[in-house]
């Protein structure tokens, strides 16, 4: 199986598997549940969205009195490179940025999930 765990403090707290795998699994558990066809399915606001800009980045962390070798360890990537994405040197891809934001709680991120 080809499943991602996605860990929050340490400890896992999300487990990501293909659709046909979770179809799989749900059919060996003797449930056979799919969305309705009409079923709306929420998709996540585009990258740009999700942080209210990456130059606000360090007085969002600084205002929730997080430091910054905590946040980096939390989101996955080491301090020096939160560094570079809060000095604007670096630009992030959506999975750091969506992690970052998670863990801010930018507003409207949670309410998204």
């Amino acid at each position: 199986m080809d499943i991602q765990i996605i860990t929050r403090e340490g400890e896992p707290e999300y487990a990501v598997l293909p659709w046909a795998q979770y179809q799989a699994l749900l059919k060996a558990a003797g449930i056979n549940q799919q969305p309705a066809p009409d079923t709306p399915v929420r998709q996540a606001p585009p990258p740009d969205q999700i942080l209210p800009g990456l130059d606000q980045l360090r007085s969002l962390r600084e205002g929730k009195g997080i430091a910054i070798e905590a946040l980096a360890r939390t989101v996955g990537i080491s301090p020096s490179y939160l560094a570079l994405i809060e000095s604007g040197e670096r630009q992030p891809d959506a999975a750091i940025r969506r992690s970052l934001a998670w863990e801010l709680t930018v507003p409207g991120w949670r309410d998204e999930s």
